[in-house]
């Protein structure tokens, strides 16, 4: 029996580095060390060379003169490439432990009119990886460093990235993920790296150099919130300075602000004036001309392009208070929200007198906090449990929530929440986008204007897997009938809150799961990232797994005996008793490979069939979307699972735009799709961090939205996209897990990025004439 569902073989990368040879050009560990500045050079191109330790993937180097300085001048081919890289990687590991506080910078200069955005990575010998990015403005030129020892490294703050601590004119490098504090003494290279970019790009470097701070900010993490939430250390355009100016902006808004759909669309933002289908009374899809499309309950044809997480459930922050925890309502194991997606959640009056301190960074974050005797307590809320950060559970508070009753001048939340409705809503008509994306909250279900999707989680005790790479949270286990009552639950709750209501597209269930990754650069098989779900159920005891009892049935059907078994995977197991009781794989063969395919294929199937009737069962008029697939965690086996039982295949992409380099498996499945999230953002709105794509400036998100969204829209198997999300996060990070990103199309004062919303009025202006034409 042969399950095949990729193309098996290890073979050699194809993305092999091109070395640059040459023994010039700055020697390694040079000891020349400007005192003045405290900097030491690594590798400059003075003598026209290139040192070998200066590689290159995927693209071209030549060194240039620029006055009486040498520089390394690349390009780099990410049209055809999904990487491109420069790395500086030395023959033996550079030892830096005795550097004391240092960052490895760099001159970076881009001389081309398009900005461009880097993965950063710093790896040590064992492998250890610091990630962080940055983003280099159209025709600039600068310093950036990576700050690798230091007094920013040896605190957490809750913040997904920190405030500037270096007093220099240089730019640091964002913090991104993995581990703060490598081996030191064993830096195996730092790479600069593009991933998903849709065209070329040329950078022109010099100086790569160790740097140490001449000054450092003290007080860098003291002060950094003023009333309104925003950064009280910068000025940047449409910052609020007081109550007037925000109760100002929000009227000559809502006087331009339009309440119907735009000329050409249907009642529910449908293309009217395109082919009309048969309408069934609730979204579909349909293929026409070549192209798939989500069809309106009138039969217009439909795309979805939207914002998600238009909720108040991730705009509040820690503040370093917490309580008597016996005055603190826990979580019930029936609970069917995770606690990130509960409103501010509020504590009870007996529990007020028992607020504490309990974080004095995290406190002496906020210039001012209210009292809960102050009206605008009433935006203090409470967190049971986080999932990254300073604190495990504390005190929040909801700037974006107490900006929306100041400007709308009412504390009651009959009042501020219908109108934030309302506007929103009325916001969405006006810059012309079409639905809702996910997550949005259940209060805009019932107004019947604006078409949204509906979503839930499988939450519960139900036994788990793991993939060896669980980010948000361990697997459930699928086979297990609690998960299967856990789903029922969950549809059946959507079903409640939607009613039937025909303006809902369709349901999201789950999301981000970490079905198995993938490396999209490399044509290699990590056999354990990509089926570390099989793997891990395969070392469970068949008698406390549901998952194991059903992989041991498939596996005796298929082999005669164990020794079958042992002859194929070249294994040593000694019975069916000794598999059933566990056993840990670490070789791997094709047959045991190919094996392993098949058991993901049968776990997430089973998945995929369960939330599907789950679905089916409460709301059998309306589509389900899947679980949103990151581009990091999945794998072909699991989208073929998906597409057995989905009604639109979905995807969270956060690269620079849709292009074949990644999404070639799109023709295969040939499948409605839809982009669940992507965004970009800027430093330049006082925020801290820009996101997960970076842009130079206001004017930047603008036209990477245009080039991404274009990507999509002319793309004949993707039928929307969803910008995450629609208000920043909180300057010092959501309670949650501490992102703080300037990803909203308005910030934290409710005030619109114009940019952002220009880029988005022109994109939606032509969606439908555009996509009918390519």
């Amino acid at each position: 029996m042969k399950y095949k569902y990729r193309k098996l073989g290890f073979l050699l990368s194809g993305l092999t580095l091109a070395v640059l040879a040459g023994c010039g050009g700055g020697k390694e560990e040079s000891n020349a060390t400007d005192s003045a500045s405290n900097e030491r050079m690594l590798f400059d191109f003075e003598n026209g060379q290139v040192d070998s330790a200066v590689q290159l993937e995927h693209g071209v180097g030549e060194v240039i003169s620029e006055g009486n300085n040498k520089k390394y001048s690349i390009t780099l081919n990410s049209t055809d490439n999904y990487k491109a890289a420069f790395k500086f990687k030395p023959s033996e590991p550079w030892d830096w432990s005795k550097e004391g506080d240092f960052a490895f910078a760099v001159d970076i200069e881009n001389p081309k009119d398009k900005s461009i955005f880097f993965y950063v990575t710093a790896t040590d010998a064992s492998g250890k990886t610091h990630n962080r990015s940055l983003s280099i403005a159209e025709n600039s030129s600068g310093t950036y460093y990576l700050e690798l020892a230091g007094q920013d490294l040896d605190v957490e703050t809750g913040l997904r990235s920190n405030p500037k601590s270096w007093i220099t004119d240089y730019t640091p490098i964002i913090w991104r993920w993995g581990v703060k504090k490598i081996d030191l003494e064993n830096i195996a290279s730092i790479e600069f790296k593009l991933l998903g970019v849709l065209e070329d790009k040329h950078v022109i470097i010099d100086n790569a150099r160790i740097i140490k701070p001449e000054a450092v900010d003290e007080n860098y993490l003291v002060g950094l919130v003023d009333e309104f939430g925003q950064n009280a250390k910068m000025d940047f355009v449409g910052k609020v300075d007081n109550l007037e100016d925000l109760i100002k902006v929000s009227a000559e808004e809502q006087s331009q602000l339009r309440k119907t759909p735009l000329d050409g669309r249907s009642k529910f933002n449908g293309w009217a004036d395109g082919p009309k289908l048969e309408g069934t009374g609730y979204f579909s899809t349909a293929k026409v001309d070549g192209k798939w499309w989500l069809v309106d309950p009138e039969g217009y044809l439909f795309f979805s392009n939207g914002i998600a997480n238009v909720r108040m459930a991730n705009t509040s922050t820690m503040t370093g208070y917490d309580f008597d925890s016996s005055l603190i309502r826990q979580r019930d194991a029936n609970d069917k929200t995770p606690e990130d997606s509960i409103g501010l959640n509020q504590v009870s009056k007996a529990a007020v007198p028992t607020r504490h301190a309990t974080s004095e960074l995290r406190a002496n974050m906020f210039e001012w906090l209210p009292s809960y005797d102050d009206e605008l307590g009433l935006h203090f809320g409470y967190r049971r449990e986080t999932f990254m950060g300073a604190l495990e559970k504390g005190e929040t508070y909801s700037f974006y929530q107490a900006n929306l009753a100041r400007k709308y001048q009412s504390n009651d939340p009959e009042v501020f929440m219908e109108k934030w409705r309302t506007t929103t809503v009325d916001r969405m008509l006006t810059w012309g986008f079409t639905s809702f994306g996910n997550w949005v909250d259940p209060s805009y279900y019932q107004m019947d204007r604006f078409p949204y999707f509906a979503n839930g989680w499988i939450i519960g005790d139900f036994k788990t897997l793991s993939s060896g790479n669980d980010l948000w949270s361990a697997l459930p286990d699928v086979f297990d009938p609690v998960f299967k009552e856990r789903a029922l639950a969950t549809a059946e709750q959507i079903g409640k809150e939607v009613q039937n209501n025909p303006w809902c597209v369709g349901v999201f269930v789950d999301n981000e799961k970490s079905w198995g990754m993938e490396n999209p650069t490399s044509s290699e098989i990590n056999v354990k990232a990509v089926y570390g779900i099989a793997i891990n159920a395969l070392s469970l005891d068949a008698s406390k797994s549901p998952t194991k009892t059903v992989y041991m049935n498939i596996l005796k059907e298929k082999y005669d005996s164990i020794e079958a078994v042992n002859a194929s995977w070249n294994t040593s197991i000694e019975s069916w008793d000794s598999l059933a009781s566990g056993v840990v794989l670490e070789a791997f063969n094709e047959a045991l490979t190919e094996d392993l395919s098949h058991l993901l294929y049968v776990y997430a199937e089973q998945y995929f069939d369960v939330v599907k009737n789950a679905v089916k069962k409460y709301l059998p008029n309306h589509m389900y979307m899947g679980a949103r697939f990151a581009d990091w965690g999945m794998t072909p086996e699991v989208r073929a699972a998906a597409a057995k039982h989905v009604d639109v295949m979905s995807y969270n992409y956060y690269k620079e735009g849709i292009s074949d380099n990644f999404w070639h498996f799109l023709k295969d499945i040939d499948m409605p799709s839809v982009i669940g999230e992507f965004h970009n953002g800027s430093q330049d709105s006082g925020m801290l961090n820009p996101g997960l794509i970076h842009a130079p400036s206001q004017q930047d998100r603008g036209r990477r939205y245009k080039d991404y969204m274009y990507g999509v829209i002319d793309n004949p198997y993707f039928v929307g996209a969803h910008w995450f999300q629609y208000n920043d996060g909180p300057l010092t990070g959501r309670a949650y897990d501490g992102e703080n990103y300037n990803v909203g199309f308005v910030s934290v004062a409710d005030v619109p990025y114009a940019p952002l919303v220009k880029a988005a009025k022109e994109v939606n202006a032509d969606l439908y004439k555009r996509r009918a034409k390519k």
